[in-house]
């Protein structure tokens, strides 16, 4: 068994490294320039080896997908867990969410902008992109207020923190009012 298992852990790091470095390409150069010749280069496997692990360009899209949402879900649980009172535990998720996006552009369109194949809100949604929603309503919960299903008030905030990326990634919003406008966010939704 050994052998096996040898095998298996070097798969498993051969698998962690072609989605290390379509996200480092990503993030440096933009999605458009990941492609299978690139990364097999880049890892110094042939192409054959890639698509032993993924069938292309949209499942490794949907693996940085995953990790981004779990390395998302991991951030907003610890800074809500550092914050002090339902206000500061919900301005942190804000903030947190915002930096996160803006730090992790590729990334982020990984999880919410490009094809991965991934299904969203259904029983077969992977279960890191569950994480990252249960992190959000793990706080939100809280505020939604009486009477507010707290599941729907998570997608509202949720849907206006990625507005509020999006918009400000391209350029829309000015970055130097981010913090303004998740304090006005979080102080119009939320009910304290």
């Amino acid at each position: 068994m050994p052998v096996q298992e040898r095998k298996q852990r070097e798969r498993a790091e051969r698998e962690r490294l072609i989605v290390a470095t379509a996200r480092e390409l990503a993030e440096q150069q933009g999605w458009d320039a990941v492609t299978t010749r690139r990364l097999a280069e880049r890892i110094e496997y042939s192409q054959p080896v890639l698509y032993s692990h993924f069938r292309g360009k949209r499942e490794i899209i949907g693996a940085v997908a995953l990790e981004g949402a779990a390395e998302m879900a991991a951030a907003v649980r610890a800074a809500t867990a550092a914050a002090d009172g339902p206000r500061a535990r919900v301005i942190a998720l804000a903030r947190t969410y915002l930096d996160f996006a803006a730090r992790n552009p590729a990334v982020y369109d990984a999880m919410f902008q490009l094809d991965g194949g991934l299904s969203f809100a259904n029983e077969d949604t992977p279960e890191p992109l569950k994480e990252g929603f249960a992190a959000l309503l793990e706080t939100l919960e809280a505020v939604a207020g009486e009477g507010v299903h707290p599941g729907l008030f998570t997608e509202t905030f949720w849907a206006s923190l990625h507005g509020l990326a999006t918009l400000t990634r391209a350029g829309r919003l000015p970055p130097e009012d981010t913090e303004r406008r998740a304090e006005l966010l979080v102080d119009r939704l939320a009910r304290f």
